[in-house]
């Protein structure tokens, strides 16, 4: 993304957080909380039937995801990177198990979710939420803001309406919006404000990990510059862990930890952020750093 780091460092975040990690009784402090594995993934592969025009099923098969293994650290932010159709919303998507995977294992702080029945499976996703690329298509257009960003709530929890009205101011204040925002739908809003809406969402419950799956993508440079600063800042004050997906080096390289780089439904190479983009080991890492920088 061109001149993506002078957008971001234009636009910084002062919101007002409407709750800090490590205020529930007994829960740990964020300083507590890192350098622990929150997120493994064991061998996760996904093999998708090619079937004719007729449904049945092909000789053929396609490995979206191939044998695929890593962990997250409690508060870090993972960058996932790849050209588009490499594998990497199938792998963030099966991480929450909105996708099933063929074989391997996911756990969550130390629990495998890809073992659990449908009920206790329920209550772990409290604990992990995901923002999806395009803003206005996650959105409900027939429901208003606030039915929007309360409804996690309105499920998993039995509060009554002022609650879930306060609650809901907390969330646009977070996310930088204005209150009177809670009124409105979501076609009267642009798409950056749209992309706060779902992160306020996203935040409603208290999540642990969040896998932001292109989440700037659909988002102009300045605008998506914002975002970023946002979903920087609101790690910070609630403790989040994420799944950064992106096709854009110059943005994982800004947010991310750590960078995983992406390639036919394998990962080619993972390491630190900094090391990745100083001296990467793999040829496609080059190619993809190369392209940034417009060298053949």
């Amino acid at each position: 993304m061109e001149n993506f780091s002078t957008r971001v460092a234009a636009h910084p975040v002062d919101s007002a957080l409407w709750i800090n990690p490590g205020t529930r009784p007994g829960e740990p402090s964020r300083d507590t909380l890192l350098h622990m594995s929150l997120v493994e993934a064991e061998h996760l592969t996904k093999i998708y039937e090619r079937t004719d025009a007729f449904g049945r099923a092909g000789e053929n098969t396609m490995r979206a995801v191939d044998d695929v293994s890593f962990s997250i650290e409690q508060g870090e932010t993972l960058g996932l990177v790849g050209e588009s159709g490499c594998g990497k919303s199938t792998l963030g998507r099966m991480l929450l198990r909105l996708i099933e995977p063929t074989s391997g294992t996911v756990r969550f702080d130390g629990a495998e979710i890809t073992a659990l029945n449908p009920r206790a499976l329920r209550e772990t996703r409290r604990e992990m939420q995901i923002i999806f690329q395009d803003p206005f298509g996650s959105l409900d257009p027939r429901m208003t803001v606030e039915e929007i960003v309360t409804e996690p709530l309105a499920i998993h929890e039995d509060l009554g309406k002022p609650i879930l009205r306060q609650h809901a101011a907390e969330l646009m204040r977070a996310v930088g919006l204005e209150v009177t925002a809670l009124s409105r739908f979501p076609h009267e809003f642009s798409g950056g404000q749209r992309q706060r809406i779902a992160i306020a969402r996203a935040l409603a419950l208290r999540p642990r990990f969040i896998v932001a799956d292109e989440a700037v993508s659909a988002l102009d440079v300045s605008v998506a510059a914002q975002i970023v600063n946002l979903l920087k800042q609101l790690q910070k004050e609630f403790g989040l862990t994420y799944l950064f997906i992106s096709h854009s080096m110059p943005v994982v390289r800004y947010l991310a930890t750590r960078i995983a780089v992406m390639r036919e439904g394998k990962i080619v190479e993972i390491g630190d952020a900094e090391q990745i983009t100083r001296a990467p080991k793999h040829e496609y890492t080059k190619e993809l750093l190369r392209a940034v920088e417009g060298k053949p």
